[in-house]
C-alpha cells in the first residue's frame, strides 16, 4: 500500500508512519507537512518521501497524492486557543484543507480517506459520555472547524463514494508531543512542569475530566482501518470511554515520578469543555481486538521519552536528572 500521511511531521503523524513502516502493511509513505507545528526531526531516520508544503496549496497537493491508495488526513492548526486568537486561519486550514484533501483525492482516485475530527465537536453537550449519534454544540473555532472536517468527509462518501472514515480523537498522548509552545497539550505540559520541579499551572479547578487516549492505541485503530479499508458515513469516537480529571492526572504522574507536583490554579480556558469521555460502542463495533493502553503505563512510556527530549533540548533541570540518574519510581496500586 501506498500511504500519504497530512501533517505526518506532526505527533500523530509521525507516530502512525513509524507504526505503518513496522507493520509490514505499509511499504511506501509519503509524507507532506508545512512544519508550522509539526517538526521535521520527527521524521529523521524514516524511510519517507517529504513535502513541505501547506495543503492549502492545491496544486501541489495533488501532484502529491498521485498514485497513493490511501490518505490519512491530519494536518490541521490544533488547539481551541488558537482558534480563539485566530479563527480565519483555523477554518482555512482545517476545514478548507480537508475540502483540499479530499478533492485530490476524488481527482487521483484514491481509494480511502481518513480523517482527524475531535471530540471537541460534542462542546456544550453535558452527556456522561458521549456517542456519535448525540447532538454537537461547539463551543470553539476549532470545534466547528472540526465538524466540517468530518461532514465533508461523510459528505463525499455520500456524493462521490469516496471511501472515508472520520476518527473523532480524544485527548491523544505520548512521545513526540512537546511541551514547549504556547498550546502544549495537558500531558506533556503536566509531565514537563514536574521533571523540571516547576509548578503546574491548572486552568480552572482541575476538574475537568479527558479520556486519554495513548498514541499507539490510534495508530493500531488507523493503521487496522486502512489495511480492511474501513469506512463510514457517521464519524466514529476514538478513544475507550476512559474519564480522568486533572487532579487525579496529576496525582498518577507524582506517582510515575516519585516526587510531588507544586500546583497553581490560573483562570479557566475560553471554550473549555468541562467533561469529555466517549461512548466506544461503535469503535468496539469496527474493531473488536482493540485493547488500549492503561493510562499508568501510558505515563510511563511518555516521561520516559520527554526525560529524553528535555536532555536532546538542553533544558533539562532539577529533577529530570541527578548525577545521571532517573528520579526514582513508587509503585503504583
Amino acid at each position: 500500500m501506498k500511504l500519504l500521511i497530512t501533517g505526518g511531521a506532526g505527533f500523530i503523524g509521525c507516530n502512525l508512519a513509524r507504526y505503518a513502516l513496522n507493520m509490514g502493511h505499509v511499504d511506501e509513505v509519503r509524507i507532506i507537512d508545512d512544519l508550522s507545528t509539526g517538526l521535521i526531526t520527527n521524521l529523521e531516520g524514516l524511510p519517507i518521501e517529504f513535502c513541505q508544503a501547506s495543503i492549502l496549496d492545491y496544486q501541489t497537493l495533488t501532484v502529491f497524492s498521485r498514485g497513493v491508495d490511501a490518505i490519512v488526513h491530519l494536518a490541521a492548526i490544533p488547539s481551541v486557543p488558537r482558534s480563539i486568537a485566530n479563527p480565519v486561519a483555523s477554518h482555512q486550514a482545517n476545514a478548507t484543507g480537508t475540502l483540499n484533501v479530499l478533492e485530490a483525492a476524488r481527482e487521483n482516485s484514491v481509494g480511502q480517506v481518513i480523517v482527524a475530527s475531535s471530540s471537541s465537536v460534542y462542546g456544550a453537550n453535558t452527556a456522561p459520555k458521549k456517542n456519535e449519534y448525540d447532538w454537537t454544540r461547539p463551543m470553539s473555532p476549532y470545534a466547528v472547524s472540526k465538524q466540517a472536517t468530518e461532514s465533508y468527509a461523510c459528505a463525499y462518501e455520500f456524493a462521490y463514494g469516496l471511501k472515508t472514515l472520520a476518527f473523532r480523537f480524544f485527548n491523544v498522548y505520548g512521545p513526540y508531543q512537546t511541551p514547549d509552545h504556547a498550546y502544549a497539550a495537558v500531558i506533556p505540559r503536566f509531565l514537563d512542569a514536574a521533571l523540571r520541579g516547576v509548578p503546574v499551572e491548572i486552568c480552572g479547578d482541575g476538574l475537568q475530566s479527558r479520556d486519554f487516549t495513548y498514541v499507539d492505541t490510534v495508530c493500531e485503530i488507523v493503521h487496522d482501518a486502512l489495511a480492511r479499508r474501513v469506512h463510514s458515513t457517521d464519524p466514529v469516537n476514538l478513544a475507550l470511554g476512559t474519564n480522568t480529571n486533572l487532579l487525579e492526572l496529576l496525582e498518577r504522574i507524582e506517582r510515575e515520578l516519585g516526587t510531588t507536583v507544586d500546583r497553581r490554579f490560573i483562570s479557566p480556558r475560553v471554550g473549555d469543555v468541562r467533561r469529555s469521555s466517549a461512548d466506544p460502542s461503535r469503535l468496539r463495533e469496527l474493531f473488536p481486538d482493540v485493547e488500549g493502553l492503561d493510562l499508568n503505563a501510558g505515563l510511563h512510556q511518555t516521561a520516559s521519552w520527554l526525560r529524553k527530549h528535555l536532555v536532546a533540548e538542553g533544558r533539562a533541570e532539577n529533577r529530570v536528572a541527578k548525577n545521571g540518574t532517573e528520579p526514582s519510581r513508587m509503585e503504583k496500586n
